[in-house]
């Protein structure tokens, strides 16, 4: 019966960490996208940093709702891991010398989505119950 718990509890932090994570993603796009919270606006088609805004808002919508979720992920991972190593690694080895952390945990994080999937909270597992009840 504790291992029920902790297994709902594993449930909802790994939901509220997907929501949390993919929202703060997002708003970057938003921002590379819009040029909201005074980014600077990046041109249509500009390589790689608005195709990087664009992976951002919508890899990170999916993950965020949780529809097609580890595909998603996988891309927003990819994504970041580029982005470290292209941007951020030449400047140093070490993610506080060349200001790469943010890069290296958002990695991180939607390999563990990729991985993990979205959980039972999500677009996706609706989907997937809807799918078993109409197969019954």
């Amino acid at each position: 019966m504790a291992q029920d718990v902790w297994d709902r509890v594993g449930e909802v932090v790994l939901a509220v960490t997907r929501v949390v994570v993919s929202f703060l993603f997002v708003l970057h796009g938003v921002a590379i996208l819009f040029g909201a919270f005074n980014a600077g606006h990046t041109p249509v088609g500009h390589w790689p940093t608005w195709w990087a805004g664009l992976i951002h808002l919508v890899g990170g919508l999916l993950v965020l709702i949780g529809l097609g979720t580890r595909p998603a992920a996988l891309i927003c991972s990819g994504a970041m891991a580029f982005a470290y190593f292209t941007v951020h690694q030449p400047r140093g080895l070490f993610p506080l010398q060349n200001y790469g952390e943010a890069a290296a945990l958002y990695s991180w994080f939607f390999l563990l989505f990729a991985a993990l999937g979205a959980g039972p909270y999500s677009v996706d597992a609706l989907l997937h119950r809807a799918r078993r009840a109409r197969a019954r």
